[in-house]
């Protein structure tokens, strides 16, 4: 079973539990930029970065995060939710933060590879800041689950939002 699965109390893959966060605006049916909200639905994972200043890589398939790494937020730009490179003059995410929060960051295909303007960007599985402590749409995990997570998840494993 290689799916991951959004419960109201916890995620499960594998036949395991793990305690999650989710978007400070709840599991929505529409998702919007900037809502602080997790979108609801069954998402495949598509990529895997990591940072290999911080840590080993997770599986064979993670690509690491690069100073000039980032993620577009820019809605109506042509690479809107899309991984790009600095310079990068539209709004953007850098990947390689100053915090541990992107260190090992799982990628949905939320509104991706054909993004929608206005219908949200970068959903991804990362670590939480601190246990209850809500993302900004993404799901959070402990570090050590995020972990044990990647080194078994496949790009065919989903990501099920109920």
């Amino acid at each position: 079973m290689s799916d991951l699965t959004v419960f109201p109390t916890h995620l499960q893959f594998m036949h395991r539990r793990f305690p999650r966060s989710v978007g400070k605006g709840g599991i929505t049916d529409h998702k919007v930029e900037g809502d602080g909200a997790t979108p609801r639905g069954t998402h495949r994972i598509v990529g895997m970065f990591y940072r290999p200043d911080r840590i080993t890589p997770p599986a064979p398939w993670a690509m690491p995060i690069g100073p000039r790494d980032l993620w577009s937020d820019a809605s109506g730009q042509a690479d809107y939710n899309h991984h790009v490179r600095a310079p990068y003059p539209y709004s953007h995410e850098k990947l390689r933060r100053a915090d541990p929060l992107y260190d090992l960051v799982l990628v949905t295909d939320w509104n991706w590879p054909d993004a929608e303007a206005g219908k949200g960007s970068a959903i991804f599985i990362h670590r939480w800041r601190k246990p209850g402590h809500p993302t900004e749409g993404c799901i959070g995990l402990r570090p050590a689950d995020l972990r044990w997570i990647a080194e078994r998840v496949t790009p065919a494993s989903r990501l099920i939002v109920r």
